[in-house]
């Protein structure tokens, strides 16, 4: 760290007014954070010119790099044209291009768009709307949800309530409404025992017996579909995410599949869901990626059948459907076209996969798992080592902010692969020495 980053006049006034996410304060004041001046493609550049590998996309959400000019083109466009306006009782050709696009690249019957302004609001927003559903259509009762033990879907009251990471909301709980919990298909730390090769997909047991009682109660299942992200970056079986679709159907309860974090092009497919054909979520909740990592966005798509159930939906935001937001990830998506994203990382993700498990030869490395661009190193002890890495990363030239006891990529969808080998080998490198 350099030693005269504590003194600098920016980080000094950053230190007396800001209260940062995620971050203990009192690290903070040993380690203040790096003021960053610009970023050009997957890197970023410090106030001293230091440049560093923006491996985990800006917190998931860069995709196509920083600074890339279509999306900036389009967001001056707009600028000129129209900034903002309420968006009740009034539209915009961007909400409306953007709604279309979305249906059509969306999976299953997904017919309808409702506009928001990031990750927790869309799956609350999706929370609400099944609620709803249910009491508009004479289905009283059912009134709660399950998700998986080690599942994350946002910070406001009813997005903890459906999660289960005590280290981020355990002394919220009094805040939280009643939901039911079953284990999550962890394959590395099995809650039934049982090796990945040998199983039969045994911890959607838990899942099925308790629709079997319970179902007349419940309005939907929550989870995020094949990667459980800041739960523990837990990649899981797509037969697990196949039943749980089938078991939603039989029993009559709501799908909702979170894709904040996995959604356009995190796996090698738009979304992650479509690893697992036949499933058909009721609810669809995107942000992060949406616009690129450009504007704050989201957006919670549904059915034709949930839409005509209602005569008013009592929900919004002043910045729903944004210009600039909307302007920004219809430039994403073109971008997605023009560069043929998908096609370009799709061939060299096999590549990537086989470089990945060198990693399991490392002493310190307990487990290695990876999805598309997306790659996880679980390493042996508490945390510790993970914040060595990240530290020894910082020092390299590399961004491995640390998740517990796992250093992960996040990979932006544009990188190379000389930049891939480079990040590839520092990190070897690093987690080797420690």
């Amino acid at each position: 760290m350099p030693s005269n980053r504590i003194n600098d006049r920016w980080i000094q006034k950053d230190r007396k007014f800001i209260w940062h996410p995620f971050t203990k304060i009192k690290e903070a004041k040993k380690f203040p954070p790096i003021l960053i001046e610009r970023a050009s493609g997957i890197q970023l550049f410090d106030q001293d010119g230091k440049s560093y590998y923006d491996t985990i996309s800006s917190w998931w959400c860069n995709l196509h790099g920083h600074n890339h000019p279509e999306i900036k083109n389009a967001i001056k466009a707009q600028l000129d044209r129209l900034e903002h306006v309420l968006f009740a009782g009034f539209t915009h050709k961007p909400a409306i291009m953007l709604a279309e696009k979305l249906i059509s690249l969306a999976p299953g019957k997904l017919s309808k768009v409702f506009f928001s302004d990031n990750g927790s609001t869309a799956v609350e927003i999706a929370l609400k709307m099944s609620f709803q559903y249910w009491q508009n259509t004479g289905e009283v009762k059912k009134k709660r949800f399950v998700s998986l033990e080690d599942a994350y879907h946002g910070d406001t009251v009813g997005t903890m309530s459906v999660s289960g990471v005590d280290l981020f909301n355990r002394v919220f709980s009094p805040l939280f409404f009643p939901s039911f919990k079953v284990p999550s298909p962890y394959c590395f730390r099995c809650p039934m025992k049982k090796k990945r090769k040998n199983c039969r997909i045994d911890c959607i047991r838990p899942l099925e017996k308790l629709l079997e009682t319970k179902a007349q109660e419940i309005s939907a299942i929550i989870l995020e579909p094949l990667l459980m992200g800041s739960g523990g970056m837990i990649i899981y079986p797509k037969e697990y995410l196949a039943k749980v679709g089938k078991l939603a159907k039989r029993f009559k309860v709501h799908l909702i599949l979170d894709e904040v974090a996995t959604g356009f092009g995190r796996t090698g497919k738009m979304f992650a869901c479509e690893h697992v054909p036949g499933v058909e979520p009721d609810f669809l909740c995107i942000s992060k990626g949406i616009t690129g990592g450009y504007m704050a966005f989201a957006a919670t798509l549904t059915t034709e059948k949930i839409f005509r159930a209602f005569d008013i939906f009592y929900h919004g935001h002043t910045y729903t459907a944004n210009p600039l937001a909307c302007a920004a990830a219809l430039a994403s998506l073109r971008v997605f076209q023009k560069e043929q994203t998908l096609k370009k990382i799709n061939k060299f993700i096999p590549y990537f996969h086989r470089e990945l498990e060198k990693f399991r030869s490392l002493p310190q490395v307990a487990d290695v798992r990876y999805i598309g661009l997306i790659a996880v190193f679980e390493l042996k002890g508490q945390g510790q080592l993970a914040q060595k890495v990240y530290k020894q990363g910082l020092k390299q030239g590399l961004l491995l902010r640390p998740l517990g006891n796992i250093t992960y990529f996040f990979l932006p969808l544009c990188v190379k692969k000389q930049e891939l080998d480079t990040i590839l080998k520092k990190t070897y490198a690093i987690i080797a020495r420690i």
